[in-house]
């Protein structure tokens, strides 16, 4: 990940100023908080994922909402994407949507063997 961000930032002109490495337990954003509160000292953030943003809708849109008010960036190096203003900050929305709805539909290889299918 460090790999993608560090070529990401190279690419975009983008200052590198220290990697995070968030806790690893399961809906855990602490360090991406901590970041966010000291964000007056930086321009933005480089996170190697839209993903790791919080499954939650509430607390990322919380998030999302926070660095836009600081006039800040969150750009995601992985997908290319970055969130500066609310029409950024809706195509996430949008993705993080679609991703919710994909994980609850069947799989292809269930084809033929349920009922039930999401479309």
């Amino acid at each position: 990940q460090n790999i993608v961000i560090r070529e990401f930032c190279k690419k975009e002109q983008l200052n590198l100023l220290l990697s995070a490495t968030e806790y690893s337990m399961q809906n855990s954003n602490f360090i991406l908080e901590q970041i966010i509160d000291d964000l007056r000292n930086v321009d933005g953030i480089v996170a190697y994922s839209i993903f790791q943003l919080p499954f939650n809708d509430l607390k990322r849109n919380e998030i999302i909402s926070k660095i836009l008010r600081l006039k800040k960036t969150i750009y995601f190096a992985n997908e290319g994407f970055k969130i500066s203003n609310k029409h950024e900050a809706e195509r996430i929305k949008t993705i993080w949507l679609l991703k919710k709805t994909l994980d609850n539909c069947a799989d292809i290889k269930d084809y033929g063997k349920i009922d039930k299918y999401c479309f």
